[in-house]
């Protein structure tokens, strides 16, 4: 199979991130177009488009668009979460690195659309590179005319600044970047209101991710019809997905939604490294449920098919897992990082994010019991479900219950291995 390249169909190419070049191939056309026309039109060839955002969640973007209110009088703000730091995912990285004006492009859309004046570039603090990149294509669109006032003669305006985040991975949460925007400590907000309500220095605000922006400009220059024929009925479009793991060619694919799962693996990544047998995938980054093999078999990859396996397309981190790996380790890792990552604001995330990691610890090490094991799964089921302010939570248990109870076979080895006589769990103290 060969990738469908729509986002990325020049990205390779070294004159990509110039905004001379970003024009010789109809760079600013799709923004050309909204410019001409009414926000309600935008709105609604994106909606047509059935365009869904590509951060995790897959809601719908020109919904998400269409709940700005039209009638408060104060500023609206649009935001590119570029705080790209979900484990294995990398594909954003390199849209900002090498197609920044298609990113600025598509928040320029995004404005018109919402009647937003004042845009933001929020972008993860390591990315040194994309830092650079994104500054010097907002600088040659300000002085092109595509960014400040009365963009290209058309009475918008839309000024767009760029901010550099301090590392903190919660900051990838819609409300806790406008916490930090705000020069306030990354910690999520309570919802309602939305952001679309309530946002960014309380006014309404929209948040999209890296490719969202990218995507919009294709919509708007080749119309929504042209792009809900790609994919399937309900996940239309491509997407990138960043691949890591155990396969032959690891790196960032543009395919068409509806790929099966083991097409991009055994094609496009080569098969497996040193030939070994597949064990498992993520399919979307650390935070959603592990496939095992004989599951990668049936799954493609869409919104509606990772539901149906119980799973979703997340942040489009693709981690292929060959045999004889370690999924104890690997999934006391995981518990590790999202107990490191917990702003604490929460009791079940801040209490039960630390206890699994270290019960996840006690196991690897040989020194847990079955006791243990099921402690792990009692603390997942009160740590879900909305009991918390952001989704973190959820995503430590993503990454762990479904992989205990999938492969418990390799926990119980591991406790059934351990040295030394096995001890109860401390029961937790409720107090008087």
């Amino acid at each position: 199979m060969a990738e469908m390249k729509i986002l990325t169909k020049f990205i390779d190419d070294p004159r990509s991130n110039e905004l001379e070049f970003y024009e010789s191939v109809h760079g600013y056309d799709g923004m050309k177009k909204a410019l001409s026309i009414a926000p309600e039109e935008i709105i609604e060839i994106v909606k047509k488009s059935g365009l869904r955002g590509r951060g995790g969640a897959g809601f719908p973007t020109g919904l998400k668009w269409s709940f700005i209110p039209k009638d408060i009088p104060k500023p609206k703000y649009l935001i590119c979460n570029a705080d790209e730091g979900e484990p294995g995912t990398f594909k954003d990285r390199k849209l900002i690195e090498n197609l920044p004006h298609q990113i600025i492009e598509g928040m320029v859309i995004g404005a018109k659309a919402i009647g937003a004046n004042k845009g933001f570039f929020y972008i993860r603090g390591e990315f040194n590179k994309g830092i650079d990149s994104m500054q010097k294509a907002i600088d040659e669109a300000y002085a092109k005319g595509y960014l400040g006032k009365n963009i290209l003669g058309s009475g918008f305006d839309f000024d767009l600044v760029l901010y550099a985040g301090a590392g903190a991975y919660i900051c990838g949460e819609e409300t806790a970047l406008i916490n930090s925007l705000e020069g306030r400590r990354g910690h999520p907000r309570l919802k309602p209101p939305f952001p679309a309500v309530s946002g960014l220095y309380r006014c309404p605000t929209v948040v999209n991710n890296v490719e969202t922006f990218s995507t919009v400009p294709h919509i708007l220059d080749k119309g929504a019809d042209w792009y809900s024929k790609i994919g399937t009925e309900k996940s239309p479009g491509t997407r990138l997905f960043s691949v890591s793991g155990h396969v032959k060619r690891p790196g960032v694919y543009e395919i068409e939604l509806g790929t099966p799962l083991l097409e991009l693996v055994n094609d496009l990544c080569g098969g497996m490294l040193d030939d070994v047998p597949l064990k498992a995938v993520i399919p979307g980054g650390s935070s959603v449920p592990i496939l095992t093999a004989e599951e990668c078999k049936t799954a493609n990859m869409d919104f509606e098919s990772m539901a149906a396996h119980k799973t979703m397309l997340g942040s489009g981190a693709v981690i292929v897992i060959g045999e004889g790996t370690d999924l104890v380790e690997t999934t006391y890792r995981f518990a590790r990082f999202y107990a490191h990552e917990s702003c604490g604001q929460c009791t079940p995330c801040r209490e039960g994010t630390h206890w699994v990691r270290d019960l996840l610890h006690k196991i690897k090490e040989g020194e847990g019991t079955s006791a243990d094991l099921d402690l792990i799964l009692s603390l997942a089921r009160n740590m879900e479900g909305g009991t918390t302010i952001c989704p973190l939570s959820d995503a430590c248990v993503g990454a762990v219950r479904p992989t205990i109870l999938k492969f418990k076979h390799e926990f119980e080895a591991r406790l059934k291995d351990k040295a030394g006589k096995e001890e109860e769990p401390i029961p937790a103290q409720t107090g008087a």
